[in-house]
């Protein structure tokens, strides 16, 4: 089988497609013939020995997936092969098959296709923990989403909605923006052509957002803090700008608001019955047509690179899938 290899830390340039021995399932584990993996920010990062995560070299980066159930190792009974399921682990997954501990594999709800399956795990999984447990946004309360055209900007855009609250959307173009109100945004706020802080307060009414959710980082985190409600809450998402920016915390303290960290996958090893209950609702959500992942593109296993790099370079909206039998 063929698989993405990363043997340095660098950027995607360096890594290589390989032949692999096909994978054998131990015992507890499941095998699986990738049919679509999704494609994260913390895969750019991970490559380069710029993540929470550090794997040991060489690794096949990855971390989301679906397929179809190729073999059961010793002790698994429920799955079997020919099930095509939904599987979260590590790394790996940027290849043409993979081995994984059979807690780590759902299965896929009927008629779902693949690439779909691939894209929700982690950005609808980071914005649901992040949303419902870490801000308890209410119906009725107002969010701004940072970052928001990316793949756990949408998400949250649409969670925010399933949950009946006001949606406002900040972007870097218009088009992106675009693609936020095609989600449910109520407002919109172009920061690259728009001072970040009036906007806000226009939308809100001077009043600020009750949550910012922001995955950013960068120079519009202090401004956006700065325009939060009182008793706000300050998602701390991520940094896809690549800087981790410096809070006075005096605006915490005058606005009576949180900095609420968010680390999905922590939570998910830690609480893996939580989880599992937030990942039943969002599959219920997007049965209900409430959540649907946006997939703005699709790569070939050799031009995972490629798929990386434009995700670093911030040319993706919503997710983008590797199909690796291609």
């Amino acid at each position: 089988m063929k698989a993405i290899v990363c043997k340095t830390w660098g950027l995607p340039d360096t890594l290589a497609v390989e032949d692999l021995d096909d994978v054998i399932p131990g015992p507890g584990q499941i095998a699986i013939d990738i049919r679509a993996a999704g494609v994260n920010f913390p895969d750019v990062l991970i490559i380069q020995n710029k993540y929470q995560v550090k794997p040991e070299l060489p690794f096949t980066p990855g971390s989301e997936l679906a397929g179809v159930v190729r073999a059961v190792g010793e002790g698994v009974t429920q799955f079997k092969a020919g099930d095509q399921v939904i599987a979260f682990t590590g790394q790996g997954a940027f290849a043409q098959q993979i081995a994984v501990p059979a807690q780590a594999v759902m299965p896929m709800p009927p008629g779902m296709d693949f690439d779909t399956a691939a894209a929700i795990t982690l950005t609808y999984g980071t914005s649901h923990h992040a949303v419902v447990d870490r801000a308890q946004l209410k119906a009725g309360e107002t969010m701004l989403v940072l970052g928001a055209a990316g793949g756990v900007g949408l998400a949250a855009i649409e969670i925010g909605k399933a949950l009946g609250a006001r949606v406002i959307a900040a972007a870097s173009s218009d088009e992106k923006l675009a693609v936020c109100k095609e989600h449910g945004a109520d407002a919109t706020i172009n920061y690259t052509t728009q001072d970040l802080r009036e906007a806000v307060k226009a939308a809100t009414g001077g009043k600020g957002p009750d949550v910012i959710y922001d995955p950013v980082g960068g120079i519009y985190a202090e401004p956006a803090f700065r325009s939060i409600g009182w008793r706000g809450r300050y998602l701390v998402v991520g940094f896809a700008n690549g800087e981790i920016p410096k809070l006075p915390l005096n605006l915490s303290l005058l606005k009576g608001a949180s900095l609420v960290g968010v680390f999905w996958g922590e939570f998910a090893r830690r609480e893996p019955k939580a989880n599992l209950a937030a990942m039943r609702e969002l599959m219920g959500w997007l049965a209900a047509g409430k959540i649907k992942p946006h997939i703005s593109g699709r790569y070939a296993l050799a031009d995972t690179p490629k798929a990386l790099n434009d995700m670093a370079a911030r040319k993706v909206t919503g997710k983008v899938v590797i199909q690796p039998q291609k």
